[in-house]
């Protein structure tokens, strides 16, 4: 296709879909590529990923994201970080949209690096229709999501036949509704939590009062895949006080449900994972 004569593109005919990317009606000369860097340990970048971070003019990569290695992974591009805290935004969402759109306006080819999938609360589909209404060509590189990758590091598998036949991913960047607590409830699958610390009183106070055992195990997983990942492991009725007695920090996955205690007999997929994230955490 060829460019547009005026930088600014007018209205965007409704996006196709093929083979993973998502591409506007009108196209500028610059790109965008959203890239899902998995739960931060380098080797669990998809080839997808480190393909489109060799060839990036632009990173802006999020706290959570696979950092340390990206001088080396994008070589050729002006890296900037956007990462937000807890408690801190350096920049806002509609900074990053505006950063993002102004490099590939310029021409640039713009990474767009978050932690997990771009899809799995990760505010994706913001960026994706940003990038619709000013015509640039978008395209999205799924992730390993951390609510399925950190648990497995730590053992903790989410569905067991006669245990668990599904899970429920739930954020818990806001308490939830009554109406979703008793939901909750009522499924009686593996319930994961991301971004669930600041709210684990009301989470669990909620489910608790909903009717769900006192005695479900749970499980706090911080810093998946880093040198010092820690899980602390509990019940619905305890938890909170062991979370404050050991100091749980974000950013951490919840996982509550019995599929927890299968993790006390041991996973060699999961030792060998942490292994690795050691001897990378050494080398580096």
């Amino acid at each position: 296709m060829t460019a547009p004569s005026s930088p600014m593109a007018g209205p965007v005919t409704a996006p196709s879909v093929t083979a993973g990317t998502v591409t506007a009606g009108t196209v500028t000369a610059g790109t965008v590529t959203l890239v899902g860097g998995g739960p931060g340990a380098t080797d669990l970048l998809t080839v997808a990923a480190a393909h489109a971070l060799k060839q990036a003019d632009v990173v802006l990569f999020d706290r959570l994201a696979p950092s340390d290695d990206l001088a080396a992974l994008a070589p050729a591009a002006t890296l900037i970080d956007v990462g937000k805290r807890a408690g801190s935004h350096p920049v806002s969402q509609t900074g990053i949209e505006e950063l993002m759109i102004e490099h590939a306006l310029a021409g640039k080819r713009v990474v767009r690096l978050k932690g997990g999938d771009p899809y799995v609360f990760g505010r994706g589909s913001e960026e994706v229709l940003a990038c619709h209404r000013n015509g640039i060509a978008v395209t999205v590189i799924s992730g390993v999501t951390s609510a399925i990758a950190v648990p497995a590091a730590a053992g903790i598998p989410l569905t067991h036949r006669g245990i668990s036949h599904a899970f429920t991913v739930i954020s818990g960047h806001a308490p939830l509704t009554d109406k979703e607590l008793a939901g909750l409830t009522l499924l009686g699958s593996t319930i994961v939590v991301l971004m669930g610390v600041g709210t684990l009183p009301t989470l669990t106070q909620g489910l608790l009062r909903h009717g769900m055992p006192a005695d479900l195990a749970v499980a706090i997983i911080e810093r998946g895949f880093s040198a010092d990942q820690r899980t602390t492991v509990s019940t619905l009725s305890t938890v909170l006080a062991d979370a404050t007695a050991a100091g749980v920090r974000s950013p951490a996955v919840l996982v509550i449900g019995q599929v927890v205690r299968l993790a006390f007999s041991g996973d060699a997929s999961a030792e060998d994972l942490l292994a690795r994230a050691v001897a990378e955490a050494a080398s580096g």
